[in-house]
Formats: C-alpha cells, structure tokens, sequence
C-alpha cells in the first residue's frame, strides 16, 4: 500500500465480494497500545464501504451517518484476529445501507444493525485512482501487517455535573498534525472518526451510569449497545466539542442514556448507550 491507509484502516484483506455479502478479516496488531471495541463496528463499517465504493467504480464514498444499533459482546485484544461480514441491502449513487458483524474465535464480537452511509464524491477525500489500487491489493495478497499503533483514549475536560442524572465536558479534537488517524480519514479532506467521537461519548456515559444508585456496587462497567446514532455533520482537526449524557434510567443490570455532542452551539451527534457490568466482573 506504500505507505497509504495505515493508520485507521481496519481490513487486511477481503476474503469475499460477491453480490450483496462481503467477508474480510483484520488482525489487532499485537503493539498496538488501545483497540477500543467501537473500532471493531469501523471495521465493519470500512468493510461495506470498499464493496460499496467498488460496485460504484470509485465515484463515491460513503460517510458515517446513521446506524440503528450497535451490540458489543467482547473487546478484542493485540494478536486477535476479527472476522468481517457486511451484507449491503442498498447501494447507489445516494447511500449504501448494510448490517453486519465481527467475530473473534468464532464467537460473535459486535454487530451493527441497519447502517446507512450518504454517498459523497470520491474527489473530495481521495483519488479515486488511489482507492481502486488500495481495494485491489485487498482483494490479493493483502494489506502489510501490524500498521495500527492504538488510539489514545479521549481528553475531556471541564466534567460537570448537572444534578445526578446529566454529566458534560469538553473534547478538544487533536490538531491534524498531532493525530496520525486523519491521514486515513480522510486524505483530501481530515475528518475526526465518527467512531472515535461515540467511544468519547460512552466513556462519559460509563462514569455518569457508576454514580447511579443501582450501579454503584456493580464493578466496572462497559457500553455494550449503541444505538439510534445519527452523526450530523463532519468534525475537523482541532475544532472544541462539547459532550453531554443524560441517564433515561437505571437497575441493577443497566443503565440506558442519551449522548449528544455539539460544536458552537450546532449538534453534530446524538446517540443512546447501554451500559452494563462487565462479563465477569
């Protein structure tokens, strides 16, 4: 790939592209510092994107928009290996919607539920020459192994309460130079994951959802559903958010809340999480 998509790409190889299924896999390199279990939705997510820009000669690209829901049953670790499925149910020059899932030891890791990705021109994140090369290395021997280093977990800052039920803080994006992920997201035109802006979110969910009387006892704690996420506008380099959750409700099992994020004033995501103990906790 000389040097291309190293840093946020999270398919080695596509083992499958026929009609509407598309199969890969991607292995966690094993230096890799931080894997957060949102970036096993990415790689799906990455998945239907290159059968779907394929099926459309390189012309569009789909972006992160809507996606009904997002279960996690385990966090994969360095050296593990995720088995991908997307299958498309739409795919045209407007959107690409697509469900898919993650496996790990053949055990099921996430799945994403009824996805659905506007198409945007190809010219304004990359070449579309680029691309097409990219996707055919894919679909032969591969990417080049342990490209991934990790992600850091997200800086918030000014974490407020507000009663016992709402808690926000401040994201300040990495500037483009500071975060090698926007070299892959995107060349042409840098963009802050819209999966790494949702991991932020729960982890502010996961604090508010420790403080709820019911949860308080229960140990640690992991988001383990994502849903009715809509991601409303890009994010860039650099630019200051602000993160709100607020608790629907809570017991012994879960907690349920809302997540927003907003830029001056502007909503730029919403989404619900669930929030559990963790499997052995």
């Amino acid at each position: 790939m000389n040097g291309r998509f190293r840093s946020f790409s999270f398919v080695d190889r596509i083992t499958r592209c026929e009609g509407s299924r598309v199969e890969g896999r991607y292995t966690v390199p094993a230096g890799a510092t931080r894997f957060p279990a949102s970036l096993m939705a990415e790689a799906v997510g990455q998945l239907a994107a290159w059968a779907s820009m394929s099926q459309l000669n390189f012309s569009v690209r789909p972006v992160a928009g809507l996606a009904a829901e997002s279960r996690y049953w385990r966090s994969p670790q360095p050296g593990q290996t995720l088995m991908l499925t997307a299958d498309i149910q739409r795919c045209d020059a407007e959107a690409v919607a697509y469900s898919g899932r993650a496996l790990i030891d053949g055990q099921p890791a996430v799945e994403i539920i009824d996805c659905l990705g506007p198409m945007l021109p190809m010219t304004q994140f990359d070449s579309p020459d680029r691309v097409r090369a990219d996707f055919d290395t894919l679909r032969g021997d591969g990417a080049p192994p342990n490209r991934f280093d990790g992600v850091p977990e997200a800086q918030l800052s000014q974490i407020e309460t507000s009663g016992a039920e709402r808690l926000q803080a401040r994201l300040e994006v990495p500037a483009q130079a500071a975060a090698p992920y926007f070299d892959d997201h995107f060349p042409l035109r840098p963009v802050f994951p819209g999966t790494l802006l949702l991991d932020a979110l729960a982890g502010l969910a996961v604090q508010l959802a420790q403080t709820a009387a019911p949860l308080r006892a229960a140990g640690p704690l992991a988001a383990t559903g994502i849903s009715n996420v809509k991601i409303r506008s890009f994010t860039d380099p650099g630019a200051v958010l602000q993160l709100e959750v607020e608790l629907i409700d809570a017991d012994a099992r879960r907690a349920r809340l809302k997540l927003l994020a907003r830029a001056e004033g502007k909503t730029v995501a919403t989404a619900r999480a669930e929030i559990t103990p963790k499997a052995g906790a």
